[in-house]
């Protein structure tokens, strides 16, 4: 390459704004949840996604440290959101499960969301809302996200909730996806 460093491709700052303020909205769904901060309506969804998390990989899943995510889950337990135990065969294993108040939490907000971006959605031409779902499943690709369809989700609905995609066999490994913080850490 004759010694020149290649350049990170530049995105248009029109594209920039736009996706910002799309981000924007999309955070503004998660504060649907009321008495719940963000982050912990994203702990719910993860841990919805299968039957029981070890502390440690919940804390990998969602990109913080364990002791955070073990404050965390505590404050849920307290809300009797989540189930803490240790594990039988090694007691140093600390295991977390949502609940079934947890669950309807996290169905509700799903529910919520799916029927809040509907009415926005709704207010443009159909056309539009293709274009809309076309770049946004470009932009997911781009950011290394799991697609839609392959997230869990309560049976009725088919809305989806935050987490990654669950093993065939419960309890069993979750491929990984990379979290949003990793995914920073890989840019140079």
């Amino acid at each position: 390459m004759d010694g020149q460093v290649p350049r990170e491709p530049q995105a248009d700052p029109a594209a920039v704004d736009a996706v910002l303020a799309a981000s924007r909205c999309v955070i503004s769904l998660g504060a649907e949840a009321g008495e719940f901060t963000a982050a912990q309506c994203c702990a719910l969804g993860v841990l919805a996604s299968r039957s029981q998390w070890r502390l440690a990989d919940l804390a990998g899943a969602l990109g913080v440290a364990p002791s955070s995510a073990g404050r965390m889950c505590d404050r849920l337990a307290r809300k009797s959101l989540v189930r803490i135990c240790r594990a039988g065969h090694d007691r140093r294993t600390v295991l977390v499960s949502v609940t079934e108040a947890g669950r309807k939490v996290v169905d509700g907000a799903a529910r919520r969301q799916r029927a809040l971006v509907a009415r926005i959605l709704g207010r443009l031409p159909l056309p539009a809302q293709r274009a809309v779902a076309e770049a946004f499943r470009d932009l997911a690709a781009a950011a290394g996200e799991v697609p839609g369809a392959q997230w869990p989700g309560p049976a009725a609905g088919g809305a989806s909730v935050p987490g990654p995609r669950p093993s065939a066999r419960p309890g069993g490994p979750v491929p990984q996806v990379p979290s949003a913080r990793a995914r920073a850490q890989e840019r140079p």
